[in-house]
């Protein structure tokens, strides 16, 4: 075990936190790994009971050291490989409801959640390709973290087990960059990220085969994906509107909504239109823009709460907002209650 990537390291913003799903996967690891959690609760000031609110934030720095506990408490410098893999299994019903969007892996690259916005203030994943491989890269936002193994293990782990279920073809990782030093036991980084794995790198990413970028996403189907996925279906299969435009219309806007920053401009470019001749066949059917765009998103919203393995927060960022709070305000405005209070009804 390398002791120095552990200690006397500075600490994240003490403004930056994390919500309840991150800090609960790190505690079901403790929990599983028999470390003494309650006591390490205490010592990094952290209430289990505050994370049933699954918005709730909790610092960084007593995640940080949370993840600091349970490995020295049970000589698990491999922890972070453990959280990522609970995080995988917990945000699988997002990535389920994302490939309901997308027919290619380079779909779904467009609308890759954010981190920032549906985890909290760690970093992002960012993606790149050249010519021979696409490249999973993670960019944390404090500098502080770089050298230590937790969050970049757990990100990249979350990450590899995500790309290679996506796909109808596997889409292994070729290659592997940490920016930590290189540990004493390496098997469970080959068992995750394979051989060819590099340490003390600029930047913490992997490597997967550029051609994965046009290989077909995996669809649920039959009666399952039906039930699974009725916050979708439901909006185009039920009293939908004989008119074929207002349909893709809103099909569009449903796929673009993920990106964020939806305008006219970028709904009439999917739609293969001039913004001119999309205000004019609006126009021809009594409608504008806006009002399209927040009937879909009031619509899709109220059927998304019902699914209460989506958080908050998922559900904002579904519905293309920066954040939590700024959903909250529109479908107050839409309802008349908060999402929170209407989940609760």
């Amino acid at each position: 075990m390398i002791i120095s990537q552990r200690v006397n390291m500075p600490l994240p913003h003490r403004d930056h936190s994390l919500y309840s799903p991150f800090v609960n996967a790190v505690i079901q690891a403790g929990d599983h790994l028999k470390a003494p959690m309650e006591a390490l609760l205490k010592q990094s000031n952290i209430d289990r009971q505050l994370l049933q609110n699954l918005e709730h934030p909790t610092p960084v720095d007593a995640v940080l050291a949370l993840y600091r506990g349970i490995d020295e408490s049970c000589a698990q410098p491999d922890i972070g490989i453990t959280v990522g893999r609970i995080c995988y299994i917990d945000g699988l019903h997002l990535q389920l409801y994302m490939s309901t969007l997308c027919e290619t892996f380079r779909d779904y690259l467009n609308l890759m959640p954010s981190m920032l916005r549906t985890t909290g203030d760690i970093g992002e994943v960012k993606m790149q390709a050249d010519r021979a491989f696409l490249k999973l890269g993670w960019h944390p936002l404090s500098a502080a973290t770089r050298p230590q193994r937790y969050l970049s293990d757990t990100v990249l782990t979350n990450s590899a087990a995500i790309v290679d279920s996506l796909c109808i073809h596997p889409v292994p990782v070729r290659r592997a960059d940490f920016t930590y030093s290189r540990p004493e036991d390496l098997g469970l980084l080959h068992q995750v990220f394979g051989s060819d794995l590099h340490f003390e790198q600029p930047v913490s990413q992997l490597y997967f085969e550029r051609e994965s970028l046009y290989y077909p996403l995996t669809h649920l189907s039959g009666d399952v994906a039906a039930w699974q996925f009725q916050p979708l279906t439901h909006l185009f299969d039920e009293n939908e509107p004989p008119d074929t435009f207002l349909l893709e219309l809103r099909r569009t806007l449903l796929r673009l909504l993920p990106q964020g920053d939806i305008t006219i401009d970028r709904v009439a470019d999917a739609l293969t239109l001039s913004r001119r001749t999309l205000q004019r066949r609006l126009a021809e059917r009594d409608s504008q823009f806006l009002q399209i765009l927040q009937s879909v998103r009031a619509e899709v919203a109220t059927r998304y709460l019902a699914d209460e393995r989506l958080s908050i927060t998922d559900i904002a960022f579904l519905l293309g907002y920066s954040d939590q709070s700024a959903f909250s305000t529109a479908f107050k405005s839409w309802h008349g209650r908060s999402p929170k209070a209407y989940r609760q009804r």
